[in-house]
């Protein structure tokens, strides 16, 4: 019997996923064999040995040491493009909050409410303080053309937008996915420079720390409009106010609110609502339960932000998995290991990518001999092995 421990509420058509038969699922469970997690933070979680994988209900995993999980031997999963949709969504209403000041007119229109039957001729002479520019003809940049990115710079060019688009990391998959009027940005510069809308859809790392700033804020045009519903921390704040004082940013819209930004001029403060429809949580919720029941049965590893991807069919026999350092030679000792007990290898896959630290080995065996896990345990570089029956 799995245990699976919940330390957030998932939605019950992820959680139903879980056959009762083979799985408690709880938020009370001890010494899990998963955790299923959205926003709790994991930074400092005792870990019991039992541990094999953490799936975070979301893109994201700030909330979770994935560097330490891998040295555990620990997958992490997350859940990319379950979400898309809804922050595609966002995105394309932050567009337009930030082009026509919708917000302000709003609020002004309710401070005035009391003025009776004065109302109408007061909205039509108060009305120009809130107009604000179309999106049509206009230049958006899209930074980061992966599950959301792509639809919206699909969106956007159907709404008669230019559309600039800039990813470094662009995989073959979401290549397929961007329109063939995309203009590729293949420096970023070229997004500072030209576009009269930036929208940013990276994930948060060193090399992202800050990526707005003083001096990228200084390439823009003039009356720029930004929009960061991806991480707070991709913004440096205090260059974002001002820029925003002196008018070089016409308008800022964040999805992540703190002392500094929620109440400021020019500044569209919503509180975190990328993700919040019950749509995306359902499909977050039955993708992570999914990574989860195929890498417990079967070792399979889909969406790993900190091991690389690999699947092999069942074919009924013994299956052992095993995570290890990527490095040479590593293949040999572990197969080695195998067939010096006299067991055949019915079939076998590994994946390792360059630059990344772990790489993983699932092997089909004819039959388990005995110790033989304890001895592809002793290979030098090996972190950890399992066996699935």
């Amino acid at each position: 019997m799995y245990r699976i421990k919940t330390l957030n509420s998932i939605a019950a058509v992820g959680l139903n996923n879980f056959d009762k038969s083979k799985y408690t699922v709880s938020d009370e469970v001890e010494n899990p064999h998963a955790i299923l997690v959205r926003s709790a933070n994991l930074h400092g979680y005792e870990w019991g040995p039992d541990l094999l994988c953490i799936a975070r209900a979301g893109a994201g995993t700030n909330n979770i040491p994935v560097d330490e999980c891998g040295e555990k031997g620990i997958v992490v999963f997350n859940t990319p493009g379950a979400n898309a949709e809804a922050v595609k969504e966002l995105v394309l209403c932050a567009l337009l909050l930030s082009s026509r000041d919708i917000i302000g007119g709003i609020d002004w229109v309710r401070s005035i409410a009391s003025k009776g039957d004065e109302v109408p001729a007061l909205v039509e002479k108060g009305k120009a303080s809130y107009a604000g520019p179309e999106i049509y003809g206009k230049t958006l940049g899209v930074i980061g053309l992966g599950a959301i990115g792509a639809k919206i710079a699909h969106d956007a060019a159907a709404l008669g937008m230019t559309v600039y688009g800039h990813d470094p990391y662009l995989s073959v998959d979401a290549a397929w996915r961007i329109p063939s009027n995309i203009i590729n940005a293949k420096e970023i510069e070229a997004i500072w420079k030209n576009c009269d809308y930036i929208t940013i859809h990276v994930p948060y790392t060193e090399s992202t720390h800050h990526m707005i700033n003083e001096c990228s804020l200084a390439m823009m045009k003039n009356g720029v409009r930004i929009i960061n519903l991806a991480r707070a921390e991709l913004v440096n704040d205090d260059d974002m106010i001002a820029a925003l004082s002196s008018g070089k940013v016409a308008r800022y819209v964040t999805d992540f609110p703190n002392a500094k930004t929620a109440n400021c001029p020019k500044i569209i403060a919503i509180p975190h609502l990328g993700a919040s429809t019950p749509e995306s949580e359902d499909n977050c919720a039955v993708m992570a339960a999914m990574e989860i029941i195929d890498y417990l049965e079967n070792g399979n590893i889909t969406n790993s932000v900190n091991m690389p991807p690999a699947t092999l069919a069942r074919s009924g026999d013994p299956r052992i998995c095993v995570i290890h350092k990527n490095i040479p030679d590593m293949i040999s000792k572990i197969t080695g290991a195998v067939s010096a007990m006299g067991i055949n290898i019915e079939n076998m896959v590994n994946s390792g990518s360059k630059g990344r630290p772990l790489a993983y080995t699932i092997i089909d065996v004819q039959e388990l001999g005995p110790g033989l896990e304890d001895k592809i345990k002793a290979v030098d570089g090996v972190i950890r092995v399992r066996t699935i029956r």
